[in-house]
């Protein structure tokens, strides 16, 4: 059959372009082309269109495509919101006038219509409080309290005053180039939120995250109910096994059994394998997001610490060569991965993170930002 074939190499594709665009940078992907596939998908695509603007309409037209680039790069603005508003009202749209006709169904109950609009109204919300909600912005009138909230660790934080703000930056703080200010344990800025993720709505950001993927997951998972149902109901299988003599295994029913699913419910394994997909991407951004939180670390703080220990790996080797070490060859890719052993220069290289007080703590911190407990204000009364 060259329907499951089709699906296989759909799904294979797909799985490579992913794969490639969230790890393709990965020390394992070095030099692979799994690392050119994400370079391409992420440099190289949109340098080529550029050329072939310029190339087909000149100079102007590569001006108004780099003026769009900064508009949606360089300053707040709601695309992203509006786009995420129409991919789940589309969404939500489609399976309610596709799928709702099977609720209730032979596995599935009628309470279900009901569960679906309540959650994505709570994912709607979330999305509002993580969107307009105040980031936790340094001020001249609150810089105070936030130095004393957040020590310097004299590792990746050290005392400086913003060039921008003109105030002291507090440990943690970070002054961001599209909002145009200071914002306390920022994260990173989220175009999807049009919104700087800080301290004060790191909680709403993760509860959103959590959120989309449990909503994501529990609709692709309906969806493949109501196909079992239709499968059961209609007795498909029978039907083969009996009237066509189609062998009772699965290599049998198989192609048998997804030609006919494609035929009559197509929209169902579309929006199932669609919800599938961005399930697994948000899984994998829940899983780091909450691994940030247990840790009491940012995103912006992660890549400080990667500069700060590939600085001092970069030191370490170059006594070595003062002092004539023979530095041995490195193992694979692979096995550095996969080993937990390290080398003498990498033993002495010790990621300090002050900030982390325990799981317990870190994610009390999160749910109650230390600006929104009585012991932030007395501090300013100090």
């Amino acid at each position: 059959m060259d329907v499951p074939w089709l699906l296989v190499a759909h799904g294979s594709v797909t799985a490579l372009v992913v794969v490639s665009f969230l790890c393709g940078q990965w020390p394992i992907f070095e030099g692979t082309f799994v690392q050119r596939i994400n370079h391409f998908l992420t440099f190289g695509a949109y340098h080529h269109f550029l050329r072939l603007v310029h190339a087909a309409c000149g100079n102007g037209a590569r001006d108004l495509v780099l003026g769009v680039e900064r508009y949606c790069c360089d300053r707040p603005n709601p695309i992203l919101q509006v786009f995420y508003v129409a991919i789940i009202g589309v969404t939500y749209f489609i399976i309610v006038q596709t799928s709702f006709q099977y609720i209730p169904g032979y596995y599935v109950s009628g309470l279900h219509r009901y569960l679906s609009i309540v959650a994505v109204a709570i994912g709607a919300l979330l999305f509002v409080l993580t969107s307009f909600s105040d980031p936790g912005t340094v001020t001249a009138e609150n810089v105070s309290q936030y130095l004393s909230a957040y020590p310097y660790d004299g590792i990746i934080f050290e005392e400086k005053e913003c060039s921008t703000c003109k105030i002291t930056r507090p440990a943690r703080a970070k002054h961001c180039r599209i909002c145009d200010k200071c914002v306390a344990r920022f994260d990173h800025h989220c175009g999807w939120m049009n919104n700087c993720i800080g301290e004060k709505n790191t909680r709403y950001f993760v509860a959103f995250l959590v959120w989309h993927f449990l909503i994501c997951l529990y609709g692709a998972v309906i969806l493949g109910f109501i196909l079992a149902g239709e499968l059961k109901e209609r007795k498909v299988v029978y039907i083969l096994t009996v009237y066509y003599g189609i062998d009772n295994s699965f290599s049998g029913l198989f192609p048998h059994v997804a030609q006919w699913l494609l035929a009559v419910h197509n929209t169902q394994i579309l929006l199932a394998v669609f919800l599938a997909i961005i399930a697994l991407l948000l899984g994998g951004f829940c899983a780091y997001h909450t691994h940030l939180c247990l840790t009491n670390t940012t995103t912006n703080e992660t890549f400080k610490w990667q500069d700060y220990i590939m600085w001092r790996k970069k030191v370490n080797e170059e006594k070595a060569a003062a002092n004539g070490e023979v530095r041995k060859s490195p193992p694979s890719k692979w096995k550095a991965f996969f080993s937990r052993s390290h080398t003498e220069a990498d033993e002495t290289i010790v990621k300090n993170n002050i900030y982390d007080r325990g799981m317990i703590r870190n994610m009390c911190e999160v749910i109650i930002p230390l600006s929104e407990r009585q012991s932030f204000f007395r501090k300013k009364s100090d």
